[in-house]
């Protein structure tokens, strides 16, 4: 079914983002990355407050690839 879309404003794209304004069959990424953050590291907000006791992060990843990219057009 077409999609019927009205005014787009798009005032920045970083360089590994998707835009997908309709149709598509299907949507590829070509780059991929894992952060590792703490508790409460990406909290945004005016008046935070936020109280961590004991915080660890794991780090251990034991797979190689998480996700594959095989075919990049």
């Amino acid at each position: 079914m077409p999609a019927i879309v009205g005014v787009v404003q798009v005032i920045s794209i970083s360089s590994s983002a998707v835009v997908h304004i309709g149709d598509a069959f299907q949507i590829t990424p070509t780059a991929t990355n894992k952060t590792f953050a703490g508790a409460g590291s990406f909290n945004t907000g005016d008046g935070m407050y936020v109280v961590n006791e004991y915080s660890t992060t794991n780090t251990q990843d034991q797979d190689v690839v998480d996700l594959p990219i095989a075919l990049t057009l």
